[in-house]
């Protein structure tokens, strides 16, 4: 049986933690920033966690992670 293949373009987004959750960065953080207030724009630093009903996906993208 042939190694299982980590998806890189889901390598570079997700880092999964030492207690297992997922991390991810914050999306629309990216460009078209002049609209966007600063209150929203502040709230969007840093990372959050990846939703539930994702999990199973990038745990099937991220095999030996």
């Amino acid at each position: 049986m042939p190694k299982m293949k980590t998806k890189s373009g889901a390598a570079k987004r997700f880092k999964v933690r030492a207690g297992g959750s997922i991390k991810r960065a914050q999306a629309f953080k990216r460009h078209i920033l002049t609209k966007k207030t600063t209150k929203s724009k502040r709230q969007l630093r840093g990372i959050t966690d990846v939703h539930s009903s994702d999990v199973a996906s990038v745990r099937a993208m991220l095999p030996y992670a």
